[in-house]
């Protein structure tokens, strides 16, 4: 990977604005939303698969955790660790440089669809057992992310069945 995630998510960002404007003229904003959602959400399904392949053996929270670093990359994430735990993983986003891009692009309505929408789907196919519960986001106006990622015992699975290039 030559570029960080932050540098991808600001050029895809700059593609999504001109495809949903373009959608939206078409299909109406509702119907557009829904069709970025639902490609968003495969590609980080997609992504979540791919993370866990090259994982040995089920992924579990701390393996979770050790990617962390390629979305903090370039300071994209000031991130506040509560627990770290194969089993638990709780933090705080206290900065988000995605949704400050967002904003400055002129897509920030469009900031939960083309980010946060990808980390409970990521989990999906990274681990299916994986539970993501997050109650605010800054992307939605909030002081801080709160991410809470549960494991249960024994929960370790493997990634969602499928062919990746089916996706």
């Amino acid at each position: 990977m030559t570029e960080s995630i932050l540098e991808r998510r600001r050029i895809e960002a700059e593609f999504a604005k001109g495809l949903f404007e373009t959608l939206s003229a078409e299909l109406g904003v509702d119907r557009a939303r829904a069709i970025l959602t639902k490609a968003i959400i495969k590609m980080a399904q997609q992504a979540g698969r791919s993370a866990a392949a090259v994982q040995e053996g089920p992924p579990d929270l701390a393996d979770f955790a050790a990617l962390l670093r390629f979305w903090t990359m370039n300071d994209a994430l000031e991130i506040d660790f509560l627990v770290r735990e194969p089993q638990q993983l709780d933090f705080n986003v206290t900065r988000c440089r995605y949704a400050e891009i967002y904003r400055e692009i002129g897509v920030g309505e469009l900031g939960a669809v083309l980010s946060c929408n990808r980390d409970g789907a990521f989990c999906e196919g990274y681990n299916p057992a994986i539970a993501l519960t997050r109650t605010q986001t800054i992307m939605g106006g909030a002081s801080h992310c709160d991410f809470r990622y549960r494991l249960p015992a024994g929960g370790a699975t493997d990634p969602i069945p499928g062919d990746p290039s089916a996706v």
